[in-house]
């Protein structure tokens, strides 16, 4: 199973720029399923000039990070358009970006993700299934290392 998120406004097709998005979504995919586990809402924020932009208050703020933090774990991020320092920061947090047209359905996406997760075709679906198996494998080895304790609930269990 990976982890998608999709900027869209309307939770059906990819129709926002990343950094602009006033909502994401987020699914879990595995082969044959996916599940909606997460929407996103941020505040609209106004164009200030090239390096920030500004909120209610009138103070500068990073408009990107709020997202930043939303998708993270993801292995992917749909939009309709992402500006370079955006890819730069989603890449640096291992979250591949991917630009598709205005207006492509998400439902078509989570099919091509479902279908890469079986038979292959998207190399950023291969390194992120070889990152979760990683992951699983790490928590298995983990898991097996505890041990289990009967403990007593009561002082008549010292008899």
């Amino acid at each position: 199973m990976i982890r998608v998120a999709f900027a869209s406004s309307d939770r059906r097709t990819v129709n926002l720029h990343f950094g602009g998005a006033e909502s994401l979504v987020i699914y879990d995919i595995a082969p044959g399923q996916a599940d909606l586990v997460g929407v996103g809402t941020f505040m609209k924020a106004e164009q200030i000039g090239e390096t920030g932009r500004v909120g209610l208050t009138g103070t500068v703020h990073d408009k990107v990070l709020p997202k930043l933090g939303f998708v993270e774990g993801c292995a992917a991020v749909y939009a309709a358009s992402i500006g370079t320092s955006s890819i730069r920061r989603l890449m640096a947090q291992g979250v591949q970006p991917i630009i598709v047209d205005n207006g492509h359905d998400i439902l078509d996406l989570l099919n091509e993700v479902s279908l890469a997760l079986v038979h292959g075709g998207l190399s950023w679906v291969e390194k992120a299934k070889m990152k979760a198996e990683a992951s699983a494998a790490k928590s298995q080895t983990v898991a097996t290392e505890r041990e289990t304790h009967q403990l007593m609930t009561s002082v008549d269990d010292l008899e």
